[in-house]
C-alpha cells in the first residue's frame, strides 16, 4: 500500500476492507475508541550486497517513484495468516509491551530510561518497558540479542542449547526478558538502538497499538533466523524489493511499514540509518472525505 508524503502530511488510499467501515466512522465517530496498547518493533539492518539475500532486486526492475539504491537491507517477517492483527502482512520483528519488561535492576547501557522517555514522549516507566520490549521481541522473533557482558560488547555465541530454551520460555511467557538478562549477568545495550518513528493505530480500528519503531545494527557474530511460529517467511529484504512485491500484490505492506521502508531506502549505510535517534511525534491516520467524495487516510508527520 503506497503512501504519499507532501511536506509534513502523509496520505494513503485505504483498501476496500477498510473503506467499508470508514464512511460511517467519518459521519459518526466512536466517542469511546479502544485504548491502544504499547508496542515496540525493531528494524534490524545490515549493509546489502549482491547475492546476500534472495529478496533483493538483481534484474534491474525497480518499483517506480521509490529510491532504487539497495545500500541497506532489513530483517522482515511475513506474518502467518492466523494472526489476529494484520495477518499475512510483511513486518519488522515486534510486538506489544509486557508489564514484566520493567525490572529496575536490569543493567543498562546507553540513554537512560529518562532520556528515552524525553525522546518518546512517554513516562520513564513506560520508556523502560518499551525499550526492553524492543530488545525482547528481536530476540524472540529472530534470535538476535542486543546485550552483552559489559557496556562495550555483545554476546556473539548463542549456540549453547540453553539459549534456545530461554527463547522458548520467553515466547511461552514463562520468564521475563529483563529477569533473564539479570540472571545471566548481561547488560542491555540500548546504545545499539536508534529511534525512527511512532505510529498509533487509527481510532476506528478494533485492535489498536501505540508502536515505537526502533532501528539496530545486526551484531557481528550473531545470526538472524526464521525460528518463530508467528511467521511463514523470515529473512533479509531490501526495501525496494518489498515495495515491488507490494506494488504487484504479492505482499501486504501496511502504511507504517511502507513509511519506515522509505526511511531505510534513503540511508547511505546501515550504520548511518541506526545513528539517528530523534524526538518523536505520534503519527496517527484519520479518515477524511475529500470534496469529490473520495475517502483518504491522512496524518501529520511533525
Amino acid at each position: 500500500m503506497r503512501i504519499d508524503v507532501t511536506g509534513n502530511v502523509i496520505e494513503t488510499t485505504p483498501n476496500e476492507k477498510v473503506l467499508e467501515a470508514l464512511g460511517d466512522h467519518i459521519d459518526h465517530p466512536d466517542p469511546n475508541p479502544v485504548q491502544p496498547k504499547l508496542a515496540a518493533t525493531v528494524m534490524l539492518v545490515r549493509d546489502s550486497k549482491s547475492g546476500q539475500t534472495k529478496y533483493r532486486i538483481e534484474d534491474g526492475n525497480f518499483p517506480p517513484d521509490f529510491p532504487n539504491n539497495q545500500n541497506v537491507e532489513v530483517f522482515m517477517l511475513r506474518r502467518v495468516k492466523t494472526m489476529a492483527f494484520v495477518p499475512d502482512a510483511v513486518v519488522f520483528p515486534g510486538g506489544r509491551v509486557d508489564e514484566r519488561d520493567s525490572n529496575p535492576d536490569l543493567p543498562w547501557c546507553g540513554p537512560s530510561p529518562a532520556d528515552w522517555a524525553e525522546l518518546m514522549g512517554v513516562s520513564e516507566a513506560d520508556a523502560r518497558r518499551i525499550v526492553v520490549a524492543a530488545a525482547r521481541e528481536v530476540f524472540e522473533e529472530c534470535g538476535v540479542l542486543l546485550a552483552g557482558p559489559d557496556d562495550h560488547s555483545v554476546v556473539t555465541d548463542l549456540s549453547d542449547p540453553s539459549w534456545a530454551a530461554d527463547r522458548e520460555a520467553l515466547v511461552a511467557h514463562e520468564v521475563a526478558f529483563a529477569d533473564l538478562l539479570v540472571a545471566r549477568n548481561l547488560v542491555l545495550r540500548t546504545d545499539l538502538l536508534g529511534l525512527v518513528s511512532n505510529w498509533c493505530t487509527p481510532t476506528f480500528e478494533p485492535k489498536r497499538y501505540d508502536t515505537f519503531f526502533f532501528s539496530a545494527l545486526m551484531p557481528e557474530g550473531q545470526v538472524a533466523d526464521d525460528n518463530t511460529s508467528e511467521a511463514q517467511i523470515a529473512d533479509w529484504v531490501t526495501p525496494s524489493y518489498a515495495v515491488r512485491e507490494s506494488d504487484e500484490g504479492n505482499w501486504l505492506v501496511v502504511p507504517p511499514t511502507m513509511y519506515n521502508l522509505t526511511r531505510i531506502a534513503e540511508a547511505q549505510s546501515a550504520e548511518q540509518f541506526v545513528s539517528n535517534r530523534k524526538k518523536l511525534k505520534k503519527v496517527m491516520f484519520k479518515a477524511v472525505r475529500k470534496e469529490d467524495g473520495t475517502i483518504m487516510l491522512r496524518a501529520e508527520l511533525n
